[in-house]
C-alpha cells in the first residue's frame, strides 16, 4: 500500500503547525496514513495539544550577555519555552538543546525553574556580587499564562523589591498588572522600567502571529495602567516583518497616547529552526505573500534567511532596512520618544538575608 502524506493545517491557538524536528535529531519523521484508522486519532491529538509544565532545578539564574548589540548585560528567564506561541520567536531553537521540537514543543512543553527564588537569593548574597540592572524575560515571556499559577516571576520581583535591585522587563501579557503593588513603589525609587511588545494593531494578524498573547488594544491598556501608576514604560515594535507589520507609525502613536515614552524595534530574525517554521507558517496563513515577504527578508539579510553578524542582525542592512529605520526615527522624533533616557538606580541595593529574615524588620 502506498503511503499517503498528510498535509499540515493551522492549529487554533498555536503558532507552529507541527513538531518540526530539531537540528540535532538523526531520524526524520513524517505523518502518513497507514490504513489502520490511527490517523484520525493522531490528528485529533495534534489539533488540540495541551500545555505541559516540566519542572527544572536550575544550576544558575543570572545569565551574562556579552553581545554588543543587546542593551542588557545580565538577564533572568524564569521559563524556557513560551505558551504565547509567537511564530517568529528567536528563542525557539533553544528547545533543541532539551531534545524537544522548536515547533509545538516550544509552546506546549514549558520548563519552569522552580528553585529560581532560592537560587537567585544565593547569587545576590555572594560577597563579590555587583548590582547592575537585570533584565527579566528577555528570551521567553515572564508573564506567559502558566505564571498565573506558578508565580515564579512574582517571586523574583519580590526579591528585587526586598533588596532594592534595579531591573527591567519586557512582556506581551496583562499579567504584569498583577504585580503593580511591587512595581509602583519601586518605580518611585527609579528601580524598574517595563516594556510592552506591540508588533501590530491588526488583531487578525496578531491572532495568527502571536496566538496566545494579549490582543493589541489590551497591550495599549497595559501601557496606560503602568503610566498611571508612575511606572516608566516603553514599547517594543519587534519584530518588523515586511508586508505584514506595516503599521509602525500607528503603533507608535497609540503607544505614545497610552503613556509610553521610549521605543525600540528589531527586524525579523530567522536563526536555525525559526526559518523553516516561519516559512511553514507563511504557507499556511499568507501563501499569496510568502514569496514576496521572504524576498524582502533576503534583501535585508544579504540574500540569506539570516545573518548573525552583530552589526546588522537586529536592524538588517540595505535599502529596505534603511527605510524601516527612517520611518522609526522620524516618527520617534515627531512624537517625542526616547528624549529622556530611563536611568535605573543601582545604588539602592542591599544584600539579601536568609529566606524569611526580611519579615522580621
Amino acid at each position: 500500500m502506498a503511503e499517503v502524506s498528510v498535509p499540515l493545517d493551522a492549529i487554533k491557538g498555536r503558532g507552529a503547525a507541527s513538531r518540526m524536528a530539531h537540528r540535532f535529531e538523526r531520524d526524520a519523521r513524517q505523518v502518513f496514513d497507514d490504513g489502520w484508522t490511527t490517523l484520525d486519532q493522531e490528528q485529533g491529538e495534534q489539533a488540540a495539544p495541551r500545555t505541559e509544565v516540566i519542572w527544572e532545578d536550575a544550576r544558575s539564574i543570572i545569565t551574562a550577555n556579552d553581545s554588543p548589540d543587546v542593551y542588557f548585560e545580565r538577564s533572568i528567564n524564569p521559563y524556557r519555552g513560551c505558551e504565547h506561541g509567537c511564530i517568529y520567536c528567536y528563542a525557539r531553537p533553544t528547545h533543541s538543546y532539551l531534545n524537544m521540537s522548536p515547533g509545538l514543543d516550544f509552546e506546549t512543553r514549558i520548563v519552569a525553574k522552580r528553585n529560581i527564588a532560592a537560587l537567585l537569593r544565593a547569587e545576590l548574597s555572594r560577597k563579590g556580587y555587583q548590582p547592575r540592572p537585570l533584565a527579566i524575560g528577555t528570551a521567553t515571556d515572564c508573564y506567559q499564562p502558566v505564571e498565573r499559577e506558578l508565580r515564579l516571576t512574582r517571586s523574583v520581583i519580590e526579591l528585587m523589591h526586598e533588596t532594592g535591585h534595579a531591573f527591567s522587563l519586557v512582556t506581551k501579557s496583562s499579567g504584569v498588572e498583577r504585580d503593580l503593588d511591587l512595581l509602583a513603589p519601586m518605580a518611585q525609587k527609579k528601580l524598574v522600567a517595563v516594556y510592552v511588545t506591540i508588533t501590530t494593531l491588526d488583531s487578525e494578524l496578531t491572532r495568527k502571529l502571536e496566538p496566545r498573547a494579549a490582543a493589541p488594544q489590551r497591550r495599549l491598556r497595559i501601557l496606560r495602567t503602568l503610566a498611571e501608576h508612575g511606572v516608566p514604560c516603553g514599547v517594543s515594535l519587534a519584530p518588523q516583518i515586511p508586508f505584514l507589520t506595516e503599521d509602525m507609525e500607528q503603533v507608535m502613536q497609540a503607544s505614545w497616547d497610552a503613556g509610553a515614552r521610549s521605543a525600540f524595534y528589531h527586524v525579523l530574525r530567522l536563526p536555525w529552526e525559526v526559518s523553516p517554521l516561519f516559512r511553514q507558517w507563511l504557507a499556511l496563513h499568507y501563501p499569496q505573500r510568502a514569496e514576496r515577504i521572504m524576498a524582502r527578508i533576503h534583501d535585508m539579510r544579504g540574500g540569506k534567511d539570516y545573518d548573525a553578524d552583530f552589526a546588522t542582525r537586529m536592524k538588517g542592512s540595505g535599502p529596505w532596512a534603511d527605510l524601516i529605520a527612517q520611518r522609526f526615527r522620524k516618527t520617534a522624533q515627531r512624537l517625542g520618544f526616547n528624549r529622556v533616557r530611563v536611568e535605573l538606580d543601582g545604588g539602592a541595593f542591599r544584600r539579601p538575608g536568609p529566606p524569611g529574615q526580611a519579615s522580621l524588620f
